[in-house]
């Protein structure tokens, strides 16, 4: 029997930090530019997990489970902003054969800030009372532990053991058996027993303003790719494929946006990564239309060719069904996807969980908001310190180089590692 929840959001002043809100031992967050949603405190209302084994139906029976839960659901929202009334906060694995769970969260309480405005959301089981009514209840923020620094080095996948990988997928490809191959290679590590990973989360907010920053059950990142927005059944995205690093100065950034907006390699991986994505949608999304080129995209520390898309989603749809029809893109698998996706499983040494998998957030009308999860590592509590692992990839073409590829991984390392640093 499908649990009914009572959800109540209600506006208030906003919130000026609203990790120092979020639990420090597992916060749960999605930001950008300051304004965003994070649940209070420890409490989780509803786990939505769909573990490994359940092989290639896990994104849609999470789409399933998540629109019976809130078809069921009695919700009050006097304020109407994205990311108010019931929501679910999501992170699933990149490969619907991963070992790694794929969950959807719903906290009991969350807090929300957007173009000025606040709300408090509340939740609870029918019958209940709602958080902060009960007399335990707090919405206090909780101030920051110490600092710390975590300590990460080569996984699974060495920085050699990369190179091969990369010479292996330019094999296959000449052998025609894809046209594209994403590629990652993995760091590991630890960092010191109860640190307060709300500080990583906030170091990468604010030093990444342009990406989603991100905290969900231990996956946190900065991701620069929007997957899937869905907002009153406008759909947007943006494609991000073709990546070069910044340089020292003006000149060197110039020739670095010349070098990019030119070359034939990282113009058919775009082309590549668009293209797939504009077919996966067409069944779910009418009016599709999208920019006839790229343009660039600056981030602090590289460029990247980007492509916006937007259109209409069908009835009935919603968030989490278009994120199951659109992964994975070409931008973080290959193309084709099927002969990219084998060759990942063979190739790389390693299973990437939930790295370049979607992680975001939907509502109660399907609404929300996903990217892909890049530039992210995963945190596992245990009794000791907390074990990290963090990824960075980058698509193989015909035309790829060993060397610059592993250049690039470094490159896309570069925000996690000095975070965690």
């Amino acid at each position: 029997m499908t649990t009914r929840l009572i959800v109540e959001t209600r506006e208030i002043d906003p919130v000026d930090d609203l990790l120092a809100y979020a639990d420090p031992d597992r916060p749960l967050a999605w930001l950008r530019r300051g304004d965003g949603i994070v649940a209070v405190g420890a409490p989780v209302q509803i786990s939505i997990a769909v573990p490994a084994g359940r092989g290639p139906l896990r994104s849609a029976i999470i789409a399933e489970q998540w629109r019976e839960l809130a078809s069921a659901a009695s919700v009050d929202d006097a304020v109407g902003l994205p990311g108010t009334g019931l929501v679910g906060f999501g992170a699933l694995t990149f490969d619907e054969g991963s070992n790694a769970d794929s969950v959807l969260i719903v906290p009991s309480m969350i807090l929300g800030k957007s173009g000025g405005r606040g709300w408090i959301t509340r939740i609870a089981p029918e019958g209940e009372e709602l958080p902060a009514d009960r007399p335990d209840a707090t919405i206090d923020p909780t101030p920051y532990g110490p600092h710390w620094a975590g300590t990460v080095g080569p996984g699974a996948q060495t920085p050699e053991g990369h190179r091969d990988a990369v010479r292996e997928a330019i094999r296959r490809i000449g052998a025609g058996e894809a046209s594209k191959i994403v590629l990652a290679r993995d760091l590991a590590g630890t960092v010191p027993a109860a640190s307060d990973l709300r500080r990583l989360v906030r170091e990468l907010s604010t030093g990444y303003p342009d990406t989603w920053a991100f905290a969900v059950d231990g996956l946190i990142g900065a991701s620069p790719e929007t997957l899937i927005t869905v907002q009153d059944r406008t759909v947007t995205a943006r494609v991000l494929a073709g990546t070069v690093g910044r340089g020292a100065d003006a000149a060197d950034d110039a020739a670095a946006r010349a070098h990019l907006g030119s070359s034939p390699k990282d113009l058919d991986e775009h082309a590549y990564a668009v293209r797939s994505l504009l077919d996966s949608l067409a069944p779910h999304v009418s009016a599709v239309r999208s920019d006839e080129t790229p343009f660039l995209l600056e981030l602090p520390n590289l460029f990247h060719l980007a492509t916006d898309v937007a259109g209409e989603l069908s009835e009935g749809e919603s968030s989490l069904d278009l994120v199951g029809a659109v992964h994975p893109t070409a931008a973080v698998a290959g193309t084709p996807t099927p002969a990219a996706m084998a060759a990942i499983r063979e190739i790389e040494p390693f299973d990437r969980g939930r790295y370049a998998g979607p992680v975001g957030w939907i509502d109660a009308d399907g609404n929300g908001e996903w990217a892909i999860a890049l530039r992210c590592a995963q945190f596992e509590q245990g009794d000791g310190d907390i074990r990290v692992t963090a990824f960075a990839g980058g698509g193989i073409v015909a035309a790829s180089d060993p060397d610059a590829e592993l250049l690039e991984t470094r490159v896309k390392f570069r925000p996690l590692v000095d975070a965690l640093a």
